[in-house]
């Protein structure tokens, strides 16, 4: 059991917050008894953002996670102390395009799968991009055209975007919860966490994402890629 409690996961909101230093080692990194720093996973990178403790300042460039949370500081750092009292913040202009990033390709598999019923089996996303494959055969005329005017319709809906948790049977009771063709879901994991986008898409996922579809942004489908037999791939990008 990881001693660091989530605050990423409570509040995506959380840029700042103090904390205390339960580990410190140079090559494992700082763990710390409370953190908002997400430590990447389901195609979201980590966190970027520094430490603050008696006037030094520790850059944060990673997040590995193990038994713990571990904070990775940049190379030459200064460690806090375990036991020092320190102030975190992340880089919010890092975070935000990241949290509209992930709610995006939420929205577009959402879109994927009702319009087309293809299922995603590849993602990646960077700050403002990203892109999601999917089991789709056939590529209809004007495929790319129809999928960026059905996400700008759902943007323009703002449809409200929440989390929350369940019980393992109960998540898997939802239809189509696991939205890729392969279930990545660990068989430990017996709380499972959910990302719903309110009459759209309803995920199992452990990623940041903004409040509503219309904090997203403009998305623009940049290509369809054909990625072999019975694979596309959608690129996107998001604007303000």
């Amino acid at each position: 059991m990881a001693r660091t409690d989530r605050l990423d996961l409570a509040d995506a909101t959380v840029r700042e917050w103090d904390a205390t230093v339960l580990a410190s080692d140079p090559e494992l990194g700082i763990v710390l008894d409370r953190s908002a720093f997400y430590p990447g996973g389901g195609g979201q990178p980590p966190d970027h953002g520094v430490l603050l403790w008696g006037g030094v300042q520790t850059p944060i460039i990673d997040v590995r996670r193990g038994d713990d949370y571990c904070l990775i500081p940049a190379e030459g750092a200064p460690l806090p102390p375990v036991g020092t009292s320190v102030t975190g913040a992340i880089e919010d202009a890092r975070r935000t395009a990241l949290m509209r990033t992930h709610s995006g390709l939420h929205l577009l598999s959402g879109v994927v799968f009702r319009d087309f019923g293809a299922l995603v089996t590849g993602s990646n996303m960077d700050p403002l991009s990203g892109r999601l494959d999917f089991n789709l055969e056939e590529v209809p005329e004007g495929f790319k055209e129809a999928v960026e005017a059905a996400c700008a319709i759902e943007v323009d809906t703002d449809r409200a975007i929440v989390a929350y948790e369940l019980p393992r049977e109960e998540a898997f009771a939802i239809p189509d919860v696991i939205r890729t063709a392969t279930n990545l879901l660990p068989a430990g994991i017996e709380i499972v966490r959910i990302v719903d986008i309110r009459g759209l898409d309803v995920q199992a996922d452990g990623g940041t994402h903004v409040a509503s579809t219309r904090q997203i942004g403009a998305m623009r489908v940049l290509k369809v890629e054909n990625k072999g037999k019975g694979f596309r791939r959608i690129r996107v990008a998001l604007e303000d």
